[in-house]
């Protein structure tokens, strides 16, 4: 359960970092224009996308990265890290522990 609710935690402060990433470009050039999941990748690691990408195609469907992993790639990245962030912490959240009844005194 905790490390559920630590990645979904992760996701949610990558997606407010980006956003950060995109307001400071806004602010800069004027315009808005979100950085993309891909364009972002490609900025930190470009040999693991094309890495990945490989892999996908070659040893699993191709089908897989042409509709499915490029059109997350198109999205904007605080899209895409915002979306699981809140699904894992709100499928991990913290439960409360069930009130005792009155019968249990």
């Amino acid at each position: 359960m905790i490390i559920g609710r630590i990645i979904g935690w992760i996701f949610l402060i990558a997606a407010f970092l980006v956003l950060g990433h995109d307001m400071l470009r806004y602010l800069d050039t004027g315009t808005w224009q979100s950085i993309l999941l891909g364009e972002l990748w490609f900025m930190l690691d470009p040999d693991g996308l094309n890495l990945t990408q490989a892999i996908i195609q070659r040893y699993l469907l191709p089908s897989i990265w042409d509709p499915g992993i490029t059109t997350l790639l198109l999205w904007p990245a605080w899209l895409d890290f915002l979306v699981p962030g809140i699904v894992l912490a709100v499928l991990f959240k913290r439960r409360r522990k069930a009130a005792k009844s009155a019968f249990e005194s």
